[in-house]
């Protein structure tokens, strides 16, 4: 079975921190993906809002660089969540486990540049890579 997704959007929200019981950092964000299409003479937009977790290292340089707009390139996995809400009504979601986050920069298939939120010297890492932790 082959299971890899690769995308390129936007944050569509600033990133979510939050740690594992075991201190693991996990990072929660959501990226908007664009598709032109024309049909007829008329050029249409397509719009899919895809929610993104990361872990570990690669979760705190996403904290810590990301904002909402961002460019980003992900690679990783599609996962499926189901629970069941306190109504006893079953609920699911997918969502892109990342295993690569690349930060793109405002120009248009770049790589990081050196502006970061807060006006910082510091440039973000071009790719951050961390395994699961489980």
């Amino acid at each position: 079975m082959f299971n890899k997704i690769i995308l390129v959007g936007n944050l569509t929200r600033d990133p979510e921190m939050r740690y594992t019981p075991q201190g693991t950092s996990v990072c929660n964000f959501g990226i908007a993906v664009n598709r032109k299409y024309k049909q007829g003479e008329e050029v249409k937009e397509d719009v899919t809002f895809i929610n993104v977790v990361v872990f570990g290292k690669q979760a705190d340089t996403c904290g810590q660089y990301l904002n909402k707009g961002s460019a980003v390139l992900v690679e990783g996995r599609l996962q499926e969540r189901r629970w069941e809400t306190e109504e006893g009504q079953k609920r699911s979601k997918f969502e892109v486990v990342a295993q690569t986050v690349r930060f793109l920069s405002k120009k248009q298939g770049g790589t990081a540049d050196t502006e970061t939120a807060g006006g910082s010297d510091i440039a973000p890492p071009d790719e951050a890579t961390d395994l699961e932790p489980f």
